[in-house]
């Protein structure tokens, strides 16, 4: 499975939203300009991260959005799967679908091993992770002073 743009703006949205977050809400024009996404594609994507419980939306002038949770509680796999759907490097086999031993057998030890590996990664990956990325290649390593 190829990820799409959705998914893709998506992890990048909220991985800006994390590092520019405090208590208040950013609003989505900020997120769009720092990351060169359009607003518009960017309200579509937050709709749908909304619904899934991810973000929140606040109305009024102080308005945007917020993670509806701590950046360490919000798996990869669960932004992923809120925009793209169930991870699946293969398409699932019809029920009424023939299949001959060789493809069974390569489902089982190719394509099933590879489906539980990158959805083990995406399951242990948080938002914080991705942050904590950013941030060192972005040179906004917390630095630790002894005297």
């Amino acid at each position: 499975m190829k990820i799409s743009t959705k998914g893709r703006y998506g992890l990048r949205a909220l991985v800006d939203l994390a590092s520019h977050s405090t208590s208040e809400a950013v609003s989505l024009a900020s997120v769009a300009n720092r990351q060169k996404i359009s607003v518009n594609y960017l309200e579509q994507v937050f709709a749908t991260l909304r619904k899934a419980g991810l973000v929140k939306s606040i109305k009024g002038p102080q308005g945007g959005y917020m993670l509806a949770m701590k950046p360490e509680e919000m798996q990869v796999s669960d932004i992923l799967t809120a925009l793209e759907g169930k991870f699946s490097i293969i398409d699932e086999v019809a029920p009424n679908e023939q299949q001959d031993k060789v493809q069974m057998a390569i489902n089982e030890l190719v394509w099933e091993k590879i489906n539980q590996q990158v959805n083990h990664y995406l399951e242990s990956t948080t938002l914080a992770d991705l942050v904590e990325e950013y941030q060192k290649l972005n040179g906004e390593e917390e630095y630790m002073y002894y005297i």
